[in-house]
């Protein structure tokens, strides 16, 4: 990539404008008649969002989480001249010691940087460099001129390493959209890509999916049936992008809506607050608000039809099945990861897996990568 700054360093400070803004919308927040069914059962529980908004307004401290925010190292550097957030959290360097392994985090939506803190807390602590970057469009991050597409990430991503941060090789792992951005460093870069860990492993394209076992079958049927009434969202989001854009930017119950209703039914719970704090989500929502990207986010729904099936990998893999996933066959991972070392299926948690279920991903990390020592 051309176009390369140096890191500079970053601080996340909203103009006390935008605060007096937010409270004055939320107070003005009208809510439509909550549609006869069993709670959650037509999308958002609107008792639960009311309650929500309330505390938003009136106890949530945006402050008080800048100031937990900005406790993690920041920085921004332009690529190809876009302007890319990232978190660098350093391992702390013994003499005599191996160097640490860098590794690239890749969040997914409706994430941001934040979600995938808690495992970069942990994967630092266990000596690894981790870089946890804002995908294009989201968050503090610039969208991209050209497409959303993950090649194209993965190619940021790889000038982030190398160039700005001088990593000559290093280790990727990714949930959700990021998965697919991780699954192409691994794929374009595998000179420089140590290895690659999933938690979200990949599905193989259309055209190696020849011949299915009946356990292959079997898993892709349960998916069908798992997502049928429940992609809406999707068709939204990557057909109609704008028209949706407008009224969750202009809203802050209908963002905390659209968010919420995915965060509660992705970790596979009842009580959403089983894994989130108020504050925790809030905090996340109002990442999103304060710099009204939840329209960018949308570009990698709208521009998938762009993507191109993933080449097979060959590093050296790495896999623990998130708990939302459960019962995925390895030979179905294996007609994209050529070089499996560990599997493992995670016992507890959810769709968001470096948020929901860290200290188990960090220990299967540790143990994936002290026997690639």
């Amino acid at each position: 990539m051309d176009v390369i700054t140096p890191p500079e360093p970053f601080r996340i400070a909203v103009p006390e404008a935008d605060l007096t803004d937010l409270r004055s919308r939320l107070a003005r927040t009208k809510y439509p008649r909550q549609t006869p069914a069993e709670p959650w059962g037509a999308g958002v529980d609107l008792p639960y969002l009311s309650g929500l908004m309330t505390y938003w307004r009136e106890s949530f401290d945006w402050r008080a989480a800048e100031e937990r925010l900005n406790a993690v190292p920041q920085f921004i550097a332009e690529i190809g001249g876009e302007r890319i957030h990232f978190a660098h959290l350093r391992a702390e360097r013994v003499a005599g010691a191996a160097e640490p392994i860098p590794i690239i985090l890749s969040h997914g939506w409706p994430y941001s940087f934040i979600e995938m803190l808690p495992l970069a807390r942990l994967l630092s602590a266990d000596g690894f460099d981790v870089v946890v970057p804002s995908l294009p469009g989201y968050g503090f991050s610039e969208p991209m001129r050209e497409p959303f597409v993950s090649s194209a990430v993965a190619e940021r991503w790889h000038a982030l390493m190398t160039q700005v941060l001088g990593y000559p090789r290093y280790a990727t792992y990714g949930e959700d959209v990021g998965t697919r951005v991780s699954d192409w460093l691994a794929a374009r870069y595998p000179g420089s890509v140590v290895a690659l860990f999933a938690t979200h492993a990949a599905f193989p394209p259309q055209e190696r999916m020849d011949d299915l076992s009946e356990e292959e079958q079997a898993f892709v049927d349960w998916l069908d049936r798992k997502w049928k009434g429940a992609s809406a969202y999707s068709a939204q989001q990557a057909t109609r992008p704008d028209t949706l854009a407008v009224g969750l930017t202009d809203s802050p119950a209908g963002l905390a809506a659209w968010l919420l209703e995915k965060f509660r039914e992705w970790s596979g719970t009842d009580d959403v607050e089983d894994f989130w704090t108020r504050d925790e989500l809030l905090t996340t929502i109002s990442l999103y608000w304060f710099t009204g990207s939840i329209g960018t986010s949308f570009r990698a729904y709208f521009d998938d039809r762009l993507e191109t099936p993933v080449p097979l990998i060959d590093v050296p893999v790495g896999v623990s099945i998130q708990y939302g996933e459960r019962g995925f066959p390895r030979p179905y991972a294996e007609r994209t990861y050529t070089d499996i070392r560990f599997w493992n299926d995670l016992p507890s948690g959810g769709h968001f897996t470096a948020k929901q279920s860290p200290e188990l991903v960090a220990a299967d990390m540790r143990t994936f990568f002290g026997g690639l020592a």
